[in-house]
């Protein structure tokens, strides 16, 4: 079968979706398949079309629907099609979720805000990470003279980007907390937001857009992660955390809590930053916290293996009857 992949990200983008994309065709390939990639639909007559973004990808899903009505179409919702264009353009948004045969979501919470009349098309399909390697395993890896805190993303509204860094201004002399942020300013403001934060903040260290291996390293040295954001649809660095072994601290949305769990101890209320600097302080001050947090990530990794979410998508294909 012909499996065409549209993705709303430029063929050399480090964009979450092109990501997404390789690693599916990669494993749709695998199963069998031939698969394509593009920005917009060109016409071609693909057997089924796996869509990324309800609202980025509407008028490529839109025209596929009508040139081949009978043919499948399977459409991915991203954390800004759930918890932003299903409310500020509800029109393309919600005519791509009523053309698609399936919809992939990332994590199970996501029918929430879904329409009813879609929630027979949801499949969950956890994003997966590939463990680190042993020589990057090792605990002497991290600081002893700073309790490390990594926080990886573009910097931009939704992700709540300086929150962790608020965090920690005010944090007592004899802490060793340090904030190293990995991600691309989103445009010049989001650098000059970074930018002015180190200068008037020495925990504080944002290191802009860098090769995916130094975030492998950065998972094997830190001590924590910070996931600030306020909307996810199921953020890959939290899977790449867990698998990487390095717990997590997220603020308390869905896209987060349907990845690691109701009872999950490394939550924070959403955009408050008093509630995050004093969970910071306390997985410093108490390494209990943190082993407890360890452990309820370790029992989560099984879901993010590749072997997980190769058979995530055979399911959804059998489903389909392919």
């Amino acid at each position: 079968m012909h499996i065409g992949i549209i993705t709303p990200a430029a063929a050399k983008s480090l964009n979450g979706n092109r990501a997404t994309a390789l690693r599916w065709a990669n494993f749709l390939r695998q199963l069998g398949h031939r698969v394509s990639i593009d920005v917009h639909w060109d016409g071609t007559a693909y057997d089924l079309m796996l869509a990324l973004h309800a609202w980025r990808s509407a008028e490529s899903i839109a025209a596929f629907k009508q040139q081949y009505p009978d043919r499948p179409l399977v459409l991915a919702m991203t954390g800004t099609d759930l918890y932003g264009f299903i409310n500020s353009h509800p029109g393309p948004t919600l005519a791509s979720i009523k053309s698609a045969d399936r919809l992939v979501t990332l994590h199970r919470l996501a029918k929430r805000v879904l329409p009813k009349s879609a929630h027979h098309k949801v499949h969950v399909i956890h994003q997966s990470a590939i463990p680190l390697p042993v020589s990057l395993k090792s605990p002497s890896r991290r600081s002893l003279r700073h309790f490390d805190i990594c926080v990886v993303g573009h910097l931009r509204e939704e992700k709540d980007s300086m929150r962790a860094a608020y965090a920690v201004r005010d944090l007592p002399a004899s802490s060793r907390i340090r904030i190293l942020h990995y991600g691309k300013a989103h445009n010049d403001e989001w650098t000059s937001y970074a930018e002015q934060e180190m200068k008037i903040n020495p925990r504080y260290h944002w290191f802009g857009e860098v090769p995916h291996w130094k975030i492998r390293r950065a998972y094997a040295s830190c001590h924590l992660m910070v996931l600030p954001s306020i909307m996810e649809g199921g953020a890959n660095v939290i899977s790449e955390a867990v698998v990487a072994g390095l717990p997590v601290i997220a603020s308390d949305i869905d896209g987060s809590i349907g990845l690691l769990g109701d009872d999950y101890e490394g939550y924070y209320p959403v955009q408050n930053t008093e509630s995050l600097s004093e969970l910071l302080i306390k997985a410093e001050a108490e390494p209990d916290y943190v082993n407890r947090l360890d452990e309820q990530c370790r029992k989560r990794a099984v879901l993010f293996t590749r072997e997980a979410e190769k058979q995530g998508w055979a399911e959804l294909l059998k489903e389909m009857g392919y």
